[in-house]
């Protein structure tokens, strides 16, 4: 919910003092908090005696491994047509302010941190987490992402567009809170209490790295496609890809997890 207040503030920037003066003005903020937190935090702070090893976080418990890829190309699957196509598409095609985009972005992310704070209640996730779950939550999750992207492809009523993504996009939200608040609780139940700062740090640097690749992606399919409807589409393409890997790595933790129960 915080980063949709992020998602406020960036609107206001570009809006106010425009791209290179914005990121300045976060460059500036970025400095400070270097500052306050060298001056102030203790040196110590989080810091182990012996650092890991990259063997050790590689080798980590196999269940973890497979929930990491899953959660790889889940994020990735989310940024392919979030971080980059969908912005640019609303302001070049749609011709929405770049306020506008970012009260949107912002208020959907808003929703979506309400969302996966009360899924767990919701799912039941005490009682129904595990890879079976978990594989469902995942390929459910294509059912907006083609809908909208073929919606884009056959050049539907342009109408119909920003109601569709609307639409899309809160349904996309909702069931990717449901399965973002899933892989949270399975981390932890995988992760040994002595190791658990160590298996949960390897599970979210898959994380921070799916949203690169899926950065990357977005940037990437928008432009060679020739922007637009096509270029939006081309990342709705590519979140598919991703969400089929994902979906492909829960099914992998699913049956490690039969195997086990088998043994």
């Amino acid at each position: 919910t915080l980063k949709g207040a992020g998602f406020f503030l960036g609107g206001l920037l570009l809006a106010t003092l425009g791209f290179r003066d914005a990121n300045l003005a976060m460059a500036a903020t970025l400095a400070l908090a270097l500052v306050v937190s060298l001056a102030f935090l203790p040196r110590a702070m989080g810091k182990r005696k012996e650092a890991p090893r990259w063997r050790e976080l590689w080798q980590a418990e196999p269940r973890i491994r497979r929930l990491s890829w899953a959660r790889l190309f889940l994020f990735g699957s989310r940024d392919a047509w979030f971080a980059i196509g969908l912005p640019v598409f609303l302001v070049e095609s749609l011709e929405w302010s770049q306020a506008s985009v970012g009260a949107f972005l912002a208020l959907w992310v808003v929703g979506y941190g309400f969302v996966q704070a009360s899924a767990p209640k919701l799912l039941g996730l005490a009682r129904r987490a595990d890879a079976r779950a978990l594989v469902g939550w995942t390929g459910i999750l294509l059912a907006p992402v083609l809908g909208l992207a073929a919606l884009l492809h056959l050049a539907v009523d342009p109408g119909w567009t920003a109601p569709a993504l609307i639409a899309g996009l809160g349904l996309f939200g909702v069931l990717f809170a449901g399965n973002s608040s899933l892989h949270s609780y399975l981390i932890l139940r995988y992760s040994e209490s002595e190791d658990v700062a160590m298996r949960v740090g390897f599970y979210y640097m898959a994380n921070a790295t799916g949203r690169l690749f899926g950065t990357l992606v977005s940037g990437l399919a928008y432009q060679l496609a020739g922007g637009g409807a096509a270029g939006l589409a081309a990342c709705l393409f590519g979140s598919a890809v991703f969400l089929v890997l994902s979906t492909w790595g829960a099914q992998r933790l699913l049956r490690l997890e039969s195997a086990t129960a088998r043994a």
